[in-house]
């Protein structure tokens, strides 16, 4: 099974930024230094949202049949 790449251009920027001000909301509000859990929930989620704006993958899109890149 080849795994390739599913995330078009608008659902990566989209994810990179929702990414971005996850992890700054987890770093400047929500407290993710100091063991909150919101916070590293948060961090958690702008990690992965930016992880695979970068691949240009999303696993769960997988099982489902979903891509949004137009060029396979």
């Amino acid at each position: 099974m080849t795994v390739c790449k599913n995330v078009g251009p608008i659902d990566r920027g989209l994810r990179a930024l929702i990414g971005i001000v996850a992890l700054v909301i987890a770093f400047t509000s929500l407290g993710v230094m100091d063991g909150s859990i919101a916070g590293i929930i948060a961090a958690a989620v702008g990690a992965v949202m930016l992880l695979t704006a970068a691949l240009g993958l999303c696993p769960l899109y997988v099982p489902i049949g979903l891509s949004t890149c137009k060029v396979k």
